[in-house]
């Protein structure tokens, strides 16, 4: 069994993994392709959820920047009971903010949380897909959201506007500035500039390997012994707010704990983890690596 910090990614009794469980929850929550998810995240942060970028912003199993996460939160956040997020964040001329530097950092540090990152990352590619449905008048498939992931909804858009009129457009002529940030991706070894045909289906290829490592990943016991592309028998059906119900919950049962009795200090957080070890509770109850998080959700929830 390997781990990122408590965090499994393969599981040795052959139940769908912490991970591939949230991206195939966040998968059925919103109609977004779970062999797209689990593609995107494997090229993304090689399916671990504590990944940072060296160069950036970017953390965890989406690499979100501070800025689109904080952009995604104030859309969606409600939606999965965080509203105590979206209520905080703040839009003033294009940028997000958070006024409370702590709450912002707890905001932020929910990009580490497999259920919280696949779900707004799947609800990012929904909001991608219906834009470019609009747009080009088509129904959208996963190369067309990670179109939109790499180059915006709205360069995703003229991208394949423009390829469906002229495939063979150097696509660099189209998009310089992306061109010189990711010379790879825009010309060959050569130096010679790629078609925007060429692109797509070098993008579509590095998505479908994506989609097969993260099964391979995964371990054959979350993929059903070979990755099929489809969601994982027996992948729980848990929300982010699920976390902070069954905390909640778990607290109530506590005999010394009433359960209008609010959380205080790292003593209601010591005793929280005490008693999920202690205690038997069903197959969607966190473990204890998701306790400190449900601890700053319910410590936050009054803001």
């Amino acid at each position: 069994m390997s781990a990122f910090d408590g965090l499994t990614t393969k599981n040795i009794t052959g139940a769908p993994s912490r991970v591939t469980n949230a991206i195939a929850t966040a998968s059925r929550r919103t109609g977004v392709d779970f062999s797209y998810l689990m593609g995107q995240a494997q090229i993304e942060s090689s399916m671990n959820p504590n990944a940072r970028a060296s160069t950036s912003s970017a953390t965890g199993l989406y690499q979100f920047l501070d800025q689109s996460w904080l952009a995604i939160i104030n859309d969606h956040g409600a939606k999965y009971g965080m509203s105590w997020a979206s209520d905080a964040i703040q839009k003033n001329g294009g940028r997000y903010s958070v006024s409370d530097p702590a709450l912002r950092q707890q905001i932020l540090n929910l990009r580490n949380h497999p259920e919280t990152a696949s779900v707004m990352a799947a609800e990012l590619a929904s909001d991608n897909r219906a834009y470019l449905e609009e747009r080009t008048g088509r129904p959208a498939d996963a190369t067309d959201l990670y179109m939109a992931h790499f180059l915006g909804a709205g360069g995703a858009a003229k991208f394949l506007t423009t390829m469906n009129a002229a495939p063979n457009t150097p696509a660099a002529s189209l998009f310089p500035a992306a061109a010189r940030a990711n010379a790879s991706v825009f010309y060959d070894r050569s130096g010679n500039p790629r078609s925007l045909v060429e692109i797509r289906d070098r993008f579509a290829s590095k998505l479908a390997n994506g989609a097969q490592m993260a099964g391979l990943n995964a371990g054959g016991g979350d993929m059903g012994g070979s990755y099929s592309g489809d969601i994982p028998d027996g992948a729980n059906m848990v929300a982010p707010a699920d976390y902070m119900r069954i905390a909640q919950a778990q607290m109530a049962v506590a005999d010394d704990l009433p359960a209008d009795e609010s959380l205080a200090g790292e003593d209601a957080l010591m005793g929280q983890q005490m008693l999920a070890q202690s205690r038997v509770y069903p197959e969607l109850a966190p473990r204890a690596e998701t306790a400190r998080l449900a601890y700053l959700m319910l410590a936050t929830f009054g803001r």
